[in-house]
């Protein structure tokens, strides 16, 4: 699936190395990975400066943009070749793996922040895209039972969903810098006169001296560096577990599952560890809602999405686990979402849950797929 993604001369180097070789590739993808992390999270943490934005609206604009490329460019390819249950599948197991695993282990690794001011704006969209997009798949399904599918009517209105969410991600920041501003001053005067830096006053000015041209540079770089080492990574991760004899269902079920959502799993682990956890929820949180509205509405823009997947084991698997396992773990976050709201942050036993219910939505595909 990554492979579509990768030069054909790369994919064929691969392909032909002996097993030591496929696994310094791997190794060597991995250090790439690390590289690119490190400059993409210090790179969006100095732009949230120099733009006046907090860093969880720079992760849930800008690095999920970046992070969920891998997810677009793959669901369009499975879109146009006809593939409709990959396209689907990609973009729900993306905000299933997001939201289960990574803002999981996320939580179980640091105590992460909660804005209540930016979650329960940024929260509810995530929430709503997915209720959106489940309703849109039910509706058709009762209309048109095995011919249902997302139009291409739906796709641009997913997209132009997309242009307002960002529109207004950049006012509810604004909306938020002003309140900042209006809390730490004695009058709103003396606020607006200061606002450029009342926000983010934790953001200490590491990266002041770094220019905004230098900044976009490196965070491009870093940016290419991720999606490339992501790609590599997966393929040789597959190479070998296909020379090692691991079964096709438990390959798709687990490693093509999770691989899209590489860059998302790398940043949000390097942006806790460079100290900078609101970029991780916020990648998190934009990655979802841009899974459901970059993702399926390019894909069903360009071919419509079957619903019902009449080429797999179990035709009806995205409607009978996919979706409501999505529906479930992000209802859950929106409860955690109310809860840490009032503390000011998540508390460490919210990611048990959700690490579990990753787990187990990986053993129900197993499950559900040897089954069909």
């Amino acid at each position: 699936m990554l492979a579509n993604l990768l030069p054909e001369v790369w994919l064929s180097a691969i392909d032909a190395a002996p097993l030591p070789g496929v696994v310094l590739v791997a190794a060597g993808a991995l250090v790439m990975l690390s590289f690119g992390a490190d400059w993409l999270v210090e790179s969006a943490s100095g732009a949230a400066v120099k733009l006046g934005l907090s860093k969880v609206i720079v992760g849930a604009t800008i690095v999920s943009l970046g992070t969920t490329t891998p997810e677009c460019a793959v669901s369009v390819m499975a879109a146009w070749k006809g593939d409709s249950g990959l396209a689907l599948g990609n973009a729900v197991g993306s905000v299933i793996a997001d939201t289960a695993l990574i803002f999981g282990l996320g939580c179980l690794l640091v105590r992460l922040p909660a804005d209540r001011f930016l979650l329960d704006r940024q929260g509810w969209v995530q929430f709503g895209t997915a209720v959106l997009l489940a309703g849109a798949a039910y509706v058709q399904f009762l209309r048109l039972g095995d011919s249902a599918t997302i139009t291409q009517g739906m796709g641009v209105a997913l997209l132009v969903l997309l242009a307002w969410y960002l529109w207004q991600s950049v006012q509810w920041s604004r909306a938020h810098a002003r309140l900042t501003a209006v809390q730490k001053h004695e009058s709103i005067e003396q606020a607006e006169a200061e606002e450029s830096t009342a926000v983010d006053v934790d953001l200490v000015t590491e990266h002041a001296p770094h220019g905004m041209l230098a900044l976009l540079v490196r965070g491009f770089i870093g940016l290419a560096l991720v999606l490339v080492g992501s790609e590599v990574a997966v393929y040789a991760v597959k190479l070998l577990a296909v020379r090692l004899g691991v079964p096709d269902v438990v390959i798709s079920a687990t490693l093509l599952a999770l691989g899209t959502s590489t860059p998302e799993l790398v940043v949000g682990m390097l942006a806790l560890r460079r100290g900078h956890p609101e970029l991780l929820v916020g990648n998190v949180i934009g990655a979802d809602v841009l899974n459901i509205l970059f993702v399926t509405g390019a894909s069903a823009v360009a071919a419509p999405l079957h619903v019902v997947d009449s080429a797999a084991s179990v035709p009806n698997i995205f409607l009978i686990l996919h979706l409501p396992v999505m529906l479930g773990v992000l209802l859950y976050f929106r409860l955690c979402i109310v809860r840490a709201g009032r503390q000011g942050h998540f508390e460490r036993w919210m990611g048990w849950p959700l690490v579990a219910a990753y787990f187990g939505f990986v053993v129900a595909s197993l499950v559900i797929g040897a089954s069909g």
